[in-house]
This record gives C-alpha cells, structure tokens and sequence, in this order.
C-alpha cells in the first residue's frame, strides 16, 4: 500500500479513458521509474513493455533530460510564444526541422497529439484559403484510425467507441476509407503484409463522390497503435492519389515518430513523404506535454507571404506552446536519441524483437500477431458469448507478473523504450507466454 495519506481519498481525481470505480476498487500506483523500469507503491519493479504509453524511446527519469529541465525552471518558468520568444524554442524546433522529411521544415509546437491534430487539420484549411481554395473543407481519415481526444481528431479518426457519445457533435463532411486490418489476408504478417495496396484505391471513389476539389486533406496513422501495418505500397499509392488532386496528405507520427521504426520518422522508414506530420510523445521522450506540427515550407510560406507583414498569419495558438521546460526536455531528448544512435538501435533490435513476439503463433487463442520496427501487437480470440476479455485478464496478470503491456480490445501490444536489450525482449514475451497459456 502506499505511504502517502492523500490516496486514503481517490475520488477526485477523474483518470482518462480509465473505468474509474474498477480502478480505484483496486488501484495500480507507480511511484518512481529508472530506465526500463517502474516501481510500483508497493515497491513491485515492472519492466515497462510499452515506453509508458508510446512516449519513453530514451527510458525513464533520464538525467540529461533532468538537467535541462530543472535548469530552464529555475531560469524561466514561462514565457509566452504569442508576441514574443524565448531561445529554447527555436533551438528545439531546428532540431525537430533536422529530423523531419525533407522540406518539413517549420514546426508549430503544441502540448500534445490531440492538439497536433487539430492544428494540422487548421493549418490544411489555412492553406487552401490562402491559395483562393476556401471551398476545400473537407476531410477524410479512415477506418480503425485514433487522432487524438480533440473534436477535430475524432471526426477524423476512425474508432467507434471514441466517437459515439459526441457523434452529434463532430465536425461535418468527413470520409473515411475502409481499415487496413484484414486478417483473412494478412495474419502473422512480419513487418509489411503483401497484400491490400489496392485498398488505397478506394480514396479515388471517396474523391470522385465529394469532388475532388471540395477535399482539404487526407489523414492516416502510418502505423496504428493496435499495430497496424501499412501493406506494401499502400502509402505510396495514398501519396500519388492526393497529389494529383491537389490534396494534402497528413501523416499522424504521434506514435511512430523519433525512432519506434528505427527511423526519425516512419515517413523515412517507409520513403513516404507528407505535407504535414503530427508529433508529440517521444519528442521529448514524455517528459513534460509537448506536441507539434512539421508543416511543408512551401505550406507556411503560401500562409505567411498571403498576408501582410504586420498582421497574424494564423489565427490559432496555445499558451503553453513551446513552453521552456518542454522545449529544454525536447533538446535533451533529441540530443541522447543522437549521442547514443537509439534509431539505429532499435533499427538492429527489430528482427530480434520480432522472431520473440513471432515465436508466440503456437499458444492457444492467439489470432494474429503482427509487428513493425520496436513495436508489436497480439490479437486475442473473443469469448464466446461475452464472457469476458482475455487481452484484459493478460494484461492484468502481465502487471502482477512484473511487465506492463498495452491492452485494447482483444488486443495486446507492445512497444518499448529504445533502450531495451535483447534479455528484457526475451523476459517480456516469455512472461506472455506463460500468461497466455494459463488462460481459458
């Protein structure tokens, strides 16, 4: 139990996507965290399989990226970015800019991907106004897609549960393309699954139906956080489609950005390069909220050069937006992502990280496992008749078993800090295994 007194009362504090009165019927409390590891109230280690939630690629409590930010605190706490500036914002967004895809060069920071989203989905319609396009309001996402919180991010994305208590309320003239998860095709696939390029196709009929130049942007997840991996030339036929009708292309790298892949970006990893890419979480390996926007120079300067000097080109903002702590953890993370090649590392752990989830097929009730880069997914087969989930009964006996995973549906996954070693990916699916096979 803990030793802090405060949490003899739980009630006040409302926990995201979180069914509260479970949780606090039997709460699951971190205290510290070091590297790979948590440690839990009770003084329980737990190997974190999934870098906290996507966020951790460099481990935890680094002392570089505390250091920065304890130093930026006590040198200034806030500073404003509306008006005004502060150094540590425009060192963090070039280092961000020298990570991005080519011509990615202007970034506009946020607190977080939900607020990425938005913001591209703003700076889209921004653009096309200023190149005499206003008509271009709508949007189209797809299937089984996750965009953040935000009423922009879930009108585009694609997650039932998500949209169905606000459906009245989200923004209209949105599409979307059917999901990529196809299982009759494509389980067990190793990385990219041969088949279902053609299924980009069907942004060509959602285009024809809507007019093509009525259509703002286009918005996928180029890996989705149940692992969901684009087949081969599927991005690549995305791209082709939505440059010919003068369509913008927004990659949502909020998961896949700052090395899961073993790249800067998964637009490099897959040779894909979009008009706007939305980041947050690893940009400072979840240090303190941060999130942003790279925007296609040709984009900013087609918003800038529209108005006059004098005047706010872009009529949205927030007042934490490159905050100094933020930003100082930002450059401290980007830094030790450099120093210590942890792209490259995770690069040269992915077939090892790979062949141990694979090597999973052969437990009972395991329907799919799929994986790209440092990260991985699980499907479960459902109970018959709803009789409870067993993705939730893992993912509980996983914590009690000393590993933290993901879990969602009948679905597990997995995705851990960069720092991992090969014997901590063997320790993470061998306690899987043992768990799964106890199960019913």
């Amino acid at each position: 139990m803990t030793s802090h007194a405060v949490l003899d009362d739980m009630s006040h504090f409302w926990m995201p996507f979180t069914a509260n009165r479970q949780f606090k019927m039997a709460p699951r409390l971190f205290e510290s965290a070091k590297g790979m590891y948590y440690w839990t109230s009770d003084g329980q280690q737990i190997l974190d399989a999934c870098a906290g939630l996507w966020c951790i690629n460099a481990g935890h409590c680094r002392d570089e990226i505390i250091s920065a930010v304890s130093t930026a605190m006590a040198k200034l706490d806030y500073a404003p970015t509306v008006q005004f500036g502060h150094p540590l914002a425009f060192e963090a967004a070039s280092k961000v800019a020298r990570l991005m895809p080519e011509g990615l060069n202007r970034i506009f920071f946020t607190n977080s991907g939900s607020e990425a989203v938005d913001t591209a989905l703003k700076i889209a319609l921004a653009y096309h106004r200023a190149r005499g396009e206003g008509q271009r309001t709508c949007f189209i996402g797809r299937d089984g897609s996750y965009h953040g919180a935000g009423f922009g991010g879930m009108s585009v994305g694609g997650i039932g549960a998500n949209r169905k208590a606000f459906s009245g309320s989200l923004l209209p003239r949105i599409n979307h393309m059917p999901t990529i998860h196809n299982l009759e095709h494509n389980a067990f696939s190793r990385g990219q699954p041969a088949w279902g390029a053609h299924l980009a196709d069907e942004l060509e009929r959602l285009i024809a139906v809507n007019d093509p130049s009525t259509i703002a942007a286009v918005i996928v997840d180029p890996t989705a956080g149940t692992v969901l991996v684009p087949p081969q030339g599927y991005l690549q036929r995305l791209r082709e489609i939505t440059a010919k009708h003068g369509i913008l292309l927004i990659f949502d790298e909020v998961i896949t950005g700052f090395g899961r892949l073993g790249k800067a970006t998964a637009s490099e990893f897959f040779g894909v390069t979009p008009d706007l890419l939305t980041m947050a979480k690893a940009i400072n390996s979840g240090a303190i909220p941060m999130g942003g926007v790279a925007a296609h120079q040709r984009i900013y300067d087609t918003i800038v050069d529209g108005t006059e000097p004098e005047e706010v080109e872009l009529f949205h903002g927030y007042t934490y937006s490159a905050h100094p702590t933020a930003a100082a953890a930002a450059i401290a993370a980007l830094n030790i992502y450099h120093n210590e090649k942890l792209f490259d590392r995770a690069a040269l752990l992915a077939p090892i990280f790979e062949d141990a989830v694979h090597a999973l097929r052969d437990v009972p009730y395991v329907k799919d496992i799929r994986n790209i880069g440092l990260c991985a997914a699980i499907e479960l087969e459902p109970r018959p008749n709803g009789e409870g989930n067993r993705a939730k009964e893992a993912f509980a006996k996983c914590f009690e078993a000393g590993v933290l995973i993901r879990q969602g549906g009948n679905i597990l996954a997995f995705a851990p800090p960069l720092i991992i070693d090969e014997a901590q990916i063997g320790q993470i699916f061998e306690t899987v295994r043992k768990v799964l096979v106890d199960i019913k």
